[in-house]
């Protein structure tokens, strides 16, 4: 009784094919009940399937700075061209690094391409512009003082704005014209000015500071900025992104915090990014703070040293000059004292706003610059056309290889069948989740590679059926030719596979844009088809081998010995030989 017992436990489980059959099923069901649960019941689709622009942008570096493109300021990056196609009003745009040096940026149907591709493709303009007038983000109340250079009116700071100490500090978003709580404080300097001579830019900064409150006949000029800067309304994502559009660094503009909760009038850019040298996030730990120090070129600390001087002699919140990027306030610090070859702002600064600070003037000042690599714009027509090619070319594989399966296999097409639709759900089910979990989207190549996969799938199928048909043909019944070709298909499929997932790994690594979503499905297929084949083939083809119909070896069930060419059983062979060999000895 133990030699029997041993011998069916060597089989793999031949008698417990029940357990895998549930795992699976479970599995399934709770893959398709969270997709219903989440709501998210079909796969998200790419560009060239629903339709918009793509548009791959490859960084690249001036002589002299050859580590400008790495990870940090590709992340910024990043950011930015975000926040550009945000202010566009595009909703589910996609904005990811690729690789070491590309930038993909996919931008959804509805959005003028020409203006997108104008958006992304520019370098990030970053600009050190003295503050007029800041107030609370809403539009100005109609009958409310107008806004001046004097300050006058509710101001309130920018999210990141605190006094140097906390404890004097007042709440960010809470509006204040008390000049300590407006903008981080900015202090230190290599070179103190004692002899600056005023510059044209400073003039003219300081004549656009005067502008608002002027008397007597208004300049058209100044009063449109002032109607413009009362009727903006920086809480609208749209508004906020459009202020300063289409104004020259030498001229005054209206701009929004990076939140919105903050509108600024701001006299003409004495600074530029490109005049800032490096900068860093540091902690003191004298002071228990971190901070962000700046060192700037030799012309930039020129410029530096005029605005520092002549904002350190003004009022609140005439001495803040605000760090514009791309028309936005990322941050209003205020000027204590006279400044030239570096500075270092302080304030309530975690680590991480600290370095996001730093990464924006860095990259400001680093010469970074992308070109567009490629750029592919699919209408909405397209799109749904060559979805529907797909769709149509992945069923004619599939009845293709339902029609084979059949003529060649018979009842075992039954399996197959059922496999491939155990291999259909997970597939759908996975790719539909991981379109919010992951933001994967199924663009075309993607469904290049679903169907590919099907025949992966039969292939794995195939291996098996003919193992078994191999040990049919030995002269074995089905129920021990099952077990016995199972070891032998199972490395086979492995050994497969295992090179169909490798290839797919290398193309995902390697590749940039739409070929790698034809990578992430093979993949993805592939390994689905080890878990079909060990969960949900192996035990099915058990539990068949089982019944009549299979078991019997009807000529329908594809495992007919007579149309196999099964050989006689092996020990009846050798019995016959014996009697015919005895009585010619005699």
């Amino acid at each position: 009784m133990a030699a029997p017992k041993k011998g069916r436990g060597s089989t793999g489980g031949q008698g417990r094919p029940g357990r895998a059959l549930a795992l699976i099923l479970i599995a399934m069901v709770a893959l398709t009940g969270g997709m219903f649960l989440s709501g998210h019941t079909t796969p998200r689709l790419g560009i060239d399937l629903a339709g918009g622009t793509s548009i791959t942008l490859k960084a690249k570096s001036q002589p002299g700075k050859p580590d400008a493109i790495n990870e940090t300021n590709m992340n910024t990056a990043v950011n930015i061209i975000e926040r550009r196609v945000n202010g566009l009003g595009v909703s589910e745009a996609e904005v990811q690094t690729q690789g070491a040096s590309n930038i993909i940026v996919n931008i959804p149907k509805g959005t003028n391409s020409k203006q997108a591709r104008e958006q992304v493709g520019t370098t990030a303009q970053l600009y050190f512009r003295p503050v007029l007038t800041v107030t609370g983000g809403e539009p100005t109340p109609k009958g409310s003082a107008s806004p001046s250079a004097s300050g006058s009116g509710k101001a309130s700071a920018t999210p990141s704005a605190k006094a140097t100490d906390p404890e004097t500090a007042s709440d960010p978003k809470t509006p204040s014209a008390d000049a300590t709580t407006q903008g981080r404080a900015v202090t230190g300097g290599l070179k103190k000015d004692e002899t600056p001579a005023p510059s044209a830019s400073t003039s003219g900064a300081a004549d656009s500071s005067d502008a608002p409150a002027a008397t007597g006949t208004p300049d058209p000029a100044t009063a449109a900025l002032e109607k413009k800067f009362t009727a903006l309304d920086c809480t609208d994502p749209a508004a906020r992104a459009k202020a300063g559009d289409g104004v020259k660094p030498e001229q005054p503009t209206v701009a929004c915090s990076s939140e919105g909760d903050a509108k600024y009038l701001l006299g003409p850019a004495e600074v530029s990014g490109t005049d800032v040298d490096d900068a860093k996030a540091q902690f003191d730990q004298q002071r228990g703070i971190w901070l962000v120090s700046m060192e700037f070129t030799d012309k930039g600390s020129k410029k530096f040293q005029t605005i520092t001087k002549k904002l350190s002699a003004q009022q609140s919140p005439q001495n803040q000059f605000a760090i514009s990027l791309d028309g936005e306030v990322v941050s209003a610090p205020q000027v204590n004292e006279t400044l030239s070859g570096s500075a270092e702002i302080s304030g309530s600064f975690t680590q991480q706003s600290a370095e996001d600070l730093a990464n924006v003037l860095s990259y400001g000042a680093l010469p970074l610059s992308f070109s567009e690599d490629t750029v592919t714009t699919v209408t909405a027509a397209l799109g749904g056309e060559q979805l529907e090619a797909g769709l149509i070319a992945g069923a004619i594989g599939l009845a293709l290889v339902v029609i084979y399966l059949v003529a060649y296999y018979r009842g075992l097409a039954l399996i197959a069948l059922l496999s491939l639709l155990a291999s259909g759900v997970l597939t759908y089910t996975i790719m539909a989740l991981l379109g919010p979990a992951i933001g994967f989207a199924l663009n075309l190549p993607a469904v290049c590679g679903a169907i590919v996969a099907i025949g992966i799938t039969a292939d794995s199928f195939i291996v098996y059926f003919e193992r078994i048909r191999d040990e049919i043909r030995e002269g074995r019944t089905l129920r021990p030719a099952v077990e016995r070709a199972w070891p032998r298909a199972r490395r086979t499929i492995l050994v497969s596979d295992f090179v169909s997932f490798l290839a797919a790994a290398v193309l995902f690594l390697v590749t940039v844009g739409k070929v790698q979503g034809f990578a992430f499905t093979l993949g993805l297929t592939t390994l689905l088809d080890v878990v079909v084949v060990f969960l949900f083939t192996k035990p099915v083809m058990t539990l068949m081998a089982r019944t009549k119909f299979f078991g019997s070896g009807h000529p329908w069930s594809g495992l007919d010995p007579k149309r196999l060419g099964a050989k006689p059983p092996l020990r009846r062979s050798r019995r016959v030989t014996a009697r015919t060999d005895h009585p010619k000895e005699a």
